[in-house]
């Protein structure tokens, strides 16, 4: 198996732990969601989907930092219940191998490039990407919704 020049970053426990507790706060822009398809609901922190019943937190989340020209909050989804953070960082994430859209970034968080995996390995859009010297990381995100997947950095 050849190693790869890339790493993937999931969403930071921190990160999941907080929508957790908004949401059971009561927080108005944070909602408590039944999965009702096997591939309808990717939890940004395990990078696996959600198993139809299995209770879920829509929240919006800026991968960019707000104050620069691509930010943008975007719905995301994570397992209501305490999930493992996806730990197989140099192997491409199995269940999300299809429909999603890679976007290279630049130090100063600048869209530098952008690929869609039609059918392609997502590894090689990955490693090709990243073979701009200017690519800082790459965005995964959904082809059909646009929504924030996961961050791919160099290894």
């Amino acid at each position: 198996m050849k190693t790869s020049t890339f790493r993937i970053v999931p969403l930071p426990t921190e990160v999941a732990e907080r929508a957790r507790r908004a949401v059971k706060a009561g927080a108005a822009d944070h909602a408590v969601v039944i999965a009702d398809s096997p591939t309808s609901y990717p939890c940004r922190h395990c990078l696996r989907f959600a198993r139809p019943g299995e209770r879920m937190i829509l929240f919006p989340y800026a991968a960019i930092p707000p104050g620069h020209a691509y930010s943008e909050s975007g719905p995301i989804f994570v397992h209501a219940d305490a999930c493992e953070r996806y730990s197989a960082t140099r192997e491409y994430p199995h269940e999300l191998r299809n429909g999603r859209a890679f976007r290279a970034y630049n130090a100063r968080y600048d869209m530098i490039d952008a690929e869609v995996a039609n059918g392609s390995e997502p590894e090689a859009i990955v490693e090709k990407l990243l073979q701009n010297p200017e690519t800082t990381f790459v965005d995964a995100r959904s082809v059909t919704r646009g929504c924030f997947t996961f961050r791919v950095q160099r290894a």
